[in-house]
């Protein structure tokens, strides 16, 4: 089942970490590709500024599943500032690298968490640079027209 999947990619795949929904989410983030259909949503719990509690639902690829998956285990427990720190490449690292045609999906899970975060923010009127979320929609959503950009 290789197909050039790193172990931990097979891994998170197999047996993925924090699958589902949160009951009364702090934020929730969701976006998508339309080329490919992934489709990503995180939620969020914070606390104190720090994510308590991180729960996803991803429909899509074993990379895309793999890829939520590990982002959801970077960020838990981290603070909110932290966790906009996460990358698409720190998570493809994370992985043990992703196949080049597969890294579309660690730039999903880096914007579905940066997504949650907005609402968060929104929701408690917390003041922010709007620049943190240039990559996303007006409505805080990627709608699959930003491009991949690798640091």
């Amino acid at each position: 089942m290789s197909l050039g999947y790193s172990e931990k990619v097979i891994e998170h795949f197999t047996n993925p970490r924090n699958v589902g929904e949160l009951a009364n989410p702090s934020g929730v983030g969701e976006v998508g590709n339309a080329q490919c259909g992934d489709i990503m949503r995180v939620y969020l719990q914070v606390e104190n500024d720090i994510i308590t509690d991180v729960k996803f639902k991803t429909f899509g690829c074993a990379s895309a599943i793999a890829s939520s998956s590990m982002a959801t285990e970077m960020i838990k427990g981290k603070t909110v500032g932290e966790a906009l720190e996460l990358t698409n490449k720190a998570v493809a690292q994370a992985l043990d690298g992703l196949p080049p045609v597969k890294m579309h999906c660690s730039l999903l899970a880096e914007q579905a968490v940066k997504s949650a975060i907005k609402m968060y923010y929104d929701n408690n009127g917390i003041a922010y640079d709007a620049a943190l979320f240039a990559k996303l929609g007006e409505d805080g959503h990627d709608h699959g027209h930003g491009d991949l950009v690798e640091e």
